[in-house]
């Protein structure tokens, strides 16, 4: 039994510290992915406070994994490493079971989990952790009071430096399909080999009075008794079939798509992301304003790119010193193209050369 729940405290460990640090890289990612499960569930008042939880999250699993693995306080983190993974597998439950939200975040945007895997995965964790916590007053520390003190306490800093970094700057690792290098029009492609849904489709017919259904292999062709009543289409396997680079449309505040023009553009393009005027941050404006004269100058063209009206629009560019144009683009886009507001990033003939949150903007 003894190496059993050493093996079973190393896999919970790693897996806690593994998923809380990949999270950690993305806290905003994370935020986006709770303001989604908070309208499903009718939470949208906690909207306001996602990215504090996020942030609290990521941290909490990083310091439980922590604790773990070095036996520390285990009878006041088994109990809260079990409430926390029965909250995971009931949400995980909930997205898979209910069929509204798609993925759960548990592994940000670096490792995608559908939502069966999601949740089996919770399920096993579950089982791990229920095993731990029933033989958790057998769990000794791994080192001294004074060791595993300060082991804590670097796992409390690194949890919260690492999230402070990429909150100010931006992830360490781009996992996103808008990261630099990537073509945004051959993302926007349906990768070669995908494989697309298969649905079934079911016809109901009725003959006196009675109603069947029938699918294209058992439809009684031949016999015009049959009265045609409805039509069903069942997902039968779910494909992949899904471009990675979704509802990227750019257009003018007249409504003309400017999307080609500007991807095929052989001059350098800078998109400035500004998913809402009235939340950006600030500190940027003499940059901006600099990067205006390349513009002058004819070297390159700039375009302010948000989901906020035209109104607002005008105020922000009259606050900012700003006299680009500004194209408009579906919010969640913007989300997936730039973690933070605003973000800038430089396009060549639509491959993305360089990206930088508002506070690198060189």
């Amino acid at each position: 039994m003894k190496f059993i729940l050493i093996l079973l405290r190393v896999l919970v460990g790693v897996l806690f510290i593994f998923s809380g640090l990949i999270k950690a890289n993305d806290p905003l990612g994370l935020s986006y992915k709770m303001d989604e499960f908070f309208e499903v569930l009718h939470l949208t008042f906690l909207s306001p406070y996602s990215l504090v939880f996020s942030v609290v999250m990521n941290m909490f699993e990083i310091i439980a994994g922590v604790a773990v693995l070095l036996g520390y306080r285990m009878r006041l983190f088994s109990v809260l490493l079990l409430l926390l993974i029965l909250f995971f597998t009931f949400l995980t439950g909930y997205a898979l079971f209910s069929g509204t939200v798609k993925e759960c975040g548990c592994f940000g945007d670096c490792i995608k989990l559908t939502a069966s895997q999601t949740f089996y995965k919770d399920v096993a964790l579950l089982l791990m952790i229920l095993v731990i916590f029933a033989y958790r007053k057998r769990i000794r520390p791994l080192f001294g009071k004074m060791a595993s003190n300060i082991l804590m306490a670097v796992a409390l800093v690194l949890s919260f430096g690492v999230q402070w970094y990429t909150l100010n700057h931006l992830p360490f690792i781009d996992c996103l399909a808008y990261k630099v290098g990537n073509n945004i029009p051959e993302k926007m492609k349906v990768p070669p080999g995908a494989t697309p849904d298969v649905y079934e489709t079911t016809m109901i017919y009725e003959k006196n009075g009675e109603r069947k259904e029938f699918t294209v292999d058992n439809y009684p062709w031949q016999d015009t008794t049959w009265k045609f009543v409805d039509r069903k289409d069942k997902l039968v396997k779910k494909g992949n079939a899904e471009p990675e680079v979704k509802d990227f449309i750019l257009t003018d505040f007249d409504g003309n798509n400017q999307t080609q023009a500007i991807l095929t553009e052989t001059k350098p393009v800078y998109l400035f992301l500004v998913l809402n005027t009235a939340t950006a941050g600030k500190g940027w404006d003499a940059k901006m304003q600099a990067l205006q004269k390349k513009v002058a100058a004819g070297e390159a063209y700039i375009y302010g790119v948000t989901a906020s009206g035209k109104e607002a629009v005008a105020a922000f560019e009259k606050a900012h010193g700003l006299t680009f144009p500004f194209v408009q683009m579906d919010g969640t886009a913007i989300k997936t193209a730039g973690r933070s507001n605003p973000c800038l990033i430089l396009l060549q003939q639509g491959t993305v050369k360089g990206k930088w949150h508002y506070n690198d903007i060189p």
